[in-house]
């Protein structure tokens, strides 16, 4: 029974995660696509500055190299490809949050199926998005050093894999002190070490100076991290009005039923 509910909520979780994502996908286009088509413009006019100054450089010489011509135009990039990618983050990210609403649900507090689901839409999206994009936060295509992609890549895993972790391990404390302090001061302690650990760990890992290049323009750049911002909460906050819709739905009435179950009087023998 138990197996059974937690496939068909895997199943809502992925369904939500879909509608989520074209949500979030209308946001990228429409916010996110103008400044990365600005990132595009800076670095394509700083590519052909540096092309007409090593060639004046060789007194005429040597000829400029042709452009590599792109597999995928940009007109494809920002529309299919981008719709592509949004989609299927969403429906994956739908089918991991359904699993932990699946094992949050009944074991942080007496809240109903509704309230779980935007509770448990919340702390993905701290854990798994904000507190990483607050130490590593997210940046235009092509603006930084591509020899340390790699260094910087591994960084913002490390980063993500530290916050759900310590997230985590919030939840543990607060269920083991609740008995002691209260539901209520449990939270703001198990809340408070979290903050306190996450703040070392933005303390201990380094930093990525060399993720935008110097002269990049800071409005772009700004503007690109607000939109990129914008996208995740959209696509959380749509996922949890949905999934909380859908699992309300689901579980409510079985709830309703073995709660009249329970309150049926026995029947009395002779």
């Amino acid at each position: 029974m138990y197996a059974s509910t937690v496939r068909v909520l895997l199943v809502r979780g992925m369904l939500a995660g879909l509608i989520a994502g074209l949500f979030a996908f209308a946001v990228a286009y429409v916010v996110g696509e103008p400044p990365v088509n600005g990132s595009i413009a800076v670095e394509e006019a700083q590519a052909a500055q540096d092309a007409a100054s090593a060639h004046a450089g060789h007194g005429g010489a040597a000829a400029m190299e042709e452009e590599e011509e792109e597999l995928v135009s940009r007109p494809v990039q920002s529309t299919a490809g981008l719709a592509t990618g949004v989609l299927v983050y969403g429906v994956a990210l739908g089918g991991i949050a359904a699993l932990a609403f699946s094992f949050a649900l009944g074991r942080v507090g007496g809240f109903s199926p509704r309230a779980t689901a935007a509770l448990t839409a919340a702390a993905a999206f701290t854990t798994v998005y904000l507190v990483p994009f607050l130490k590593y936060p997210a940046t235009p295509p092509a603006v930084g050093n591509p020899d340390t992609i790699g260094q910087r890549t591994t960084l913002f895993f490390l980063m993500i894999l530290l916050s759900v972790l310590l997230g985590v391990g919030a939840v543990i404390a607060g269920r083991r002190l609740a008995p002691r302090l209260g539901n209520w001061n449990a939270s703001l302690a198990a809340g408070a070490g979290f903050v306190v650990a996450v703040g070392l760990a933005f303390a201990f890992l380094p930093d990525n100076d060399d993720a935008v290049k110097a002269g990049f323009p800071a409005a772009l750049l700004w503007e690109f991290r607000v939109a990129s911002l914008a996208v995740q909460v959209v696509l959380w906050a749509v996922f949890a009005i949905v999934f909380g819709v859908l699992a309300q739905r689901l579980l409510a009435p079985r709830t309703a039923e073995a709660d009249a179950a329970v309150a049926q009087p026995a029947p009395v023998l002779g």
